[in-house]
């Protein structure tokens, strides 16, 4: 019982050091996708030119931050018109390189963390673009395409179908702060959140037991933390095989993250690791269904590829500029609820989100929620946008 406890402490700990920040990412992702429309987003990533690529990986960003949601939206980008490389790009994007990982990585890893996480995010991509231009046999995508067309639903197909953008016309402000506005920013903000709910909760309580109940030698001895070289060589290949046995996926893997830098993988390993959430073993049948068994293996293979030689990468470049990070310097939250910074901004931003959820509440978002697991975009495709509108038009009726 206590160790149980104290692996609840330390989960609980991780929970409220990072609450605010997760707040504060995800409401800025939510205006962001506010003033985004999907239907923009397709018409741009028609092909795999390097243009195209910078954008889908711009529009990503701005996306969403669950990893099924966005697997599920890169199959529906395909199926309307998309090129594949692009929609993967997006995908890689959405997960790796939006706004609220970038947050949580600061707080719980420091600064460094961030950096190499999007500095390795385009350069995993652009890696994933060449493999795809020496690999894929247009047979290959042939298949995928006509197995993409079954629709066969995965994960969260009804969330990623759903376009919860403010339409009319004006700038991006005005539109932003009307009441229309603040209802779309209030909708995205709590589907987003009921997306990464259930892997945050997972991958804090995994991190927590594994804290509690693994001693730093195991992962020092796993990881060949006192051999700097074979550390180096080892983590970014060992990174995304723990990924994929973790199940844990989303901002849910960071605070494993946390646990397997203490105990002695390498920076890279850790960029790698994180990387890999597009490629744990739920997220692999997805693809299966989604594309077929045969691109599934393609995406496991060049995927791992790109995410094991962004860490390389990451690892010498940030290694070459002394912006490794002290190892000693990490520390696991376990000191339960104080009052410093940390609580002030966690009152300050709960509150915020009590506002925005009060809001999605008052304006029909409920039956929103019922759907997140729905059909494929073809079988309810208008819901969101149209759900949107009426929302917006009956408030602006009232």
């Amino acid at each position: 019982m206590h160790a149980i406890m104290h692996a609840l402490a330390i989960a609980g700990s991780m929970t409220w050091e990072v609450t605010w920040a997760l707040i504060l990412g995800f409401t800025l992702a939510a205006i962001v996708q506010a003033v985004v429309p999907k239907s923009v987003i397709v018409r741009r990533l028609g092909d795999d030119r390097p243009r195209t690529l910078a954008v889908a990986t711009a529009f990503g960003a701005a996306s969403s931050s669950c990893s099924y949601a966005a697997v599920a939206l890169a199959r529906s980008l395909f199926r309307k018109g998309a090129g594949f490389t692009a929609a993967i790009a997006f995908e890689i994007a959405s997960t790796n390189l939006v706004i609220e990982l970038g947050v949580i990585l600061a707080l719980l890893m420091g600064w460094q963390f961030t950096a190499a996480e999007f500095t390795g995010g385009p350069i995993m991509i652009v890696i994933v673009a060449v493999l795809f231009r020496l690999f894929l046999t247009s047979r290959l995508l042939g298949e995928a395409r006509t197995q993409a067309d079954r629709g066969i639903a995965g994960s969260m197909e009804g969330h990623a179908a759903m376009d919860m953008s403010v339409g009319g016309s004006g700038s991006i402000t005005r539109r932003l702060l009307s009441r229309d506005g603040f209802t779309g920013v209030s909708h995205v903000f709590v589907m987003e959140w009921a997306a990464i709910i259930r892997d945050l909760v997972i991958g804090l309580l995994v991190a927590g037991a594994i804290a509690a109940w693994v001693p730093d030698s195991f992962w020092q001895g796993f990881f060949f933390a006192g051999h700097p070289l074979a550390a180096k060589l080892w983590g970014p290949l060992i990174g995304p095989v723990v990924a994929i046995l973790s199940f844990v996926c989303s901002i849910g893997n960071v605070p494993l993250a946390v646990v397997l830098w203490k105990g002695g993988i390498s920076f890279g390993g850790v960029i790698a690791f994180i990387f890999a959430d597009l490629i744990i073993a739920p997220i692999l049948n997805i693809y299966r269904k989604y594309y077929g068994a045969r691109m599934a293996a393609f995406l496991l293979g060049t995927l791992f590829a790109a995410m094991a030689a962004a860490g390389y990468v990451i690892e010498l470049v940030f290694g070459g500029l002394g912006l490794v990070p002290d190892r000693s310097a990490a520390h696991i939250p376990d000191q339960g609820v104080s009052l410093n910074y940390t609580t002030w901004l966690n009152i300050v931003f709960l509150l915020l989100a009590a506002v925005l959820v009060l809001r999605f509440v008052r304006t029909g978002g409920i039956p929103m929620l019922r759907m997140m697991n729905g059909a494929p975009d073809d079988d309810h495709a208008g819901h969101g946008e149209h759900a949107g509108h009426d929302h917006h038009a009956h408030h602006q009726a009232t």
